[in-house]
């Protein structure tokens, strides 16, 4: 985003995060932002900012850690701040499935491709995540897979989970 700070950016007349947060209220108690610069514009939206907890840029990987660091419940649901038509139903399924299957990672899933940022992660894999990360690793669709995760199909009719790369994506 030519630099530029992703879910600060505009869709129709409001930033990225704040489409996200509007999708989560009603799926989730406690939402929080895991944003590495522009701390205080993201604290602007009322909810608690956190950083990556390891040095240089891990990835999504690297918040998601920092996720689990700071979590109070068993399970985190995390999403990306740059797809806002995601489903109004995804921790719903994301949770069942996890239930069902008595796994400790979900992720959502299309018709055409896995979408592994979309995902209900539990806490007691904080620690295999922190050392995945420190051998290098930052794959995240081969972490989840390494710890059994499962994938879990959405329609497009439930949401979609297209995001936004570019300026131009956004006009």
């Amino acid at each position: 985003m030519e630099g530029r700070d992703k879910g600060l950016q505009i869709l129709q007349g409001k930033p990225l995060i704040q489409h996200m947060i509007e999708g989560l209220q009603p799926q989730i108690a406690d939402i929080s932002i895991n944003a590495n610069r522009n701390q205080a514009e993201y604290a602007k939206f009322g909810f608690p900012v956190f950083a990556d907890e390891l040095a240089d840029f891990q990835g999504p990987l690297g918040g998601m850690l920092s996720g689990l660091e700071k979590a109070g419940t068993d399970f985190v649901l995390f999403t990306p701040c740059d797809s806002p038509f995601f489903p109004k139903n995804l921790l719903t399924k994301l949770k069942s499935a996890v239930e069902n299957d008595r796994t400790l990672i979900a992720y959502a899933c299309d018709e055409e491709r896995e979408h592994p940022t979309f995902c209900l992660m539990s806490v007691e894999l904080k620690e295999a995540l922190r050392n995945y990360l420190a051998a290098g690793e930052r794959r995240l669709l081969q972490f989840m897979r390494e710890n059994k995760g499962i994938s879990v199909k959405f329609t497009t009719s439930e949401g979609r989970f297209m995001n936004f790369n570019s300026l131009d994506d956004l006009r």
